[in-house]
């Protein structure tokens, strides 16, 4: 089991859209309605499954919203031309546990993130490429910024997420949450691993963080064609690997120390 929850915006400062977002991470069709723009996904073959998810106190007041209708809502309830349109946390799950378990964590993560806030979330599982490790299974999980009413109206901004320094606290709570609920399952099934939200320097351990590569570093390297932050990911691979042979070394010949003493 290794921890991963990144949270992060989906800005049209960087030229993005919900709309783009989800139908690229549910595997759908999409028409953006305000920029008439067709987002098609439908070929995309690792979405494993997508659902969405409303807070528990209004799910059952509202009739039943589609993903196009939701992200829609999201794109013409802001006005500025850079205002962040969503909110994506990137978890990845468990591979010691089965494939339902791993989405039932996901989506009971989704559920508490969307009761926290009072916001909608689309939650979609995607397995790993062909090239990538099978063990690989991620979820992407996309929220308004907005609240969501007992009408299905988007209302006032999730603002303690957008400013310091209740959104740095809010993320660290997050974080947290997510080592919780992970840990919880991974003992409901009998595993001994744990996660751990705390960064490496906190927990004791010298290994040294890879960096996040992003979408576009992420299809060249699969694409077979090197890139600047791929290099330096193997250059701490390389490390943390070296690192890991010489403490094994430095703990053999201390063993063999004690044998001698004795």
């Amino acid at each position: 089991a290794i921890y991963h929850c990144e949270v992060k915006s989906i800005s049209r400062a960087n030229g993005r859209s919900a709309t783009a977002a989800a139908a690229y991470r549910a595997g759908e069709k999409i028409k953006d309605e305000r920029t008439l723009e067709v987002h098609d996904y439908t070929r995309k073959r690792t979405v494993i499954s997508a659902d969405l998810i409303m807070p528990s106190d209004v799910s059952k007041n509202i009739t039943r919203i589609t993903r196009s209708e939701l992200w829609n809502m999201a794109e013409k309830s802001e006005k500025r031309k850079d205002a962040k349109v969503a909110r994506e946390y990137e978890i990845a799950l468990p591979a010691e546990l089965p494939r339902e378990a791993q989405r039932a964590l996901a989506l009971k993560f989704a559920q508490e993130l969307a009761d926290r806030y009072h916001v909608a979330a689309d939650v979609a599982l995607h397995a790993p490429d062909r090239k990538g490790d099978e063990r690989n299974i991620h979820a992407h999980i996309l929220t308004t910024t907005r609240r969501i009413t007992a009408r299905g109206e988007l209302g006032d901004k999730t603002r303690e997420l957008d400013v310091k320094p209740s959104s740095a606290r809010e993320v660290t709570a997050i974080r947290e949450l997510w080592a919780q609920l992970a840990n919880a399952e991974l003992e409901r099934h009998g595993r001994s691993e744990r996660i751990d939200a705390r960064t490496l320097e906190a927990q004791g351990i010298e290994r040294r963080p890879q960096i996040h590569l992003g979408p576009a570093a992420t299809q060249m390297e699969r694409r077979g064609v090197a890139t600047d932050k791929g290099d330096r990911n193997r250059e701490l691979a390389a490390y943390n690997a070296d690192l890991t042979e010489a403490r094994q070394a430095t703990e053999e010949l201390r063993r063999h120390i004690d044998e001698y003493r004795r």
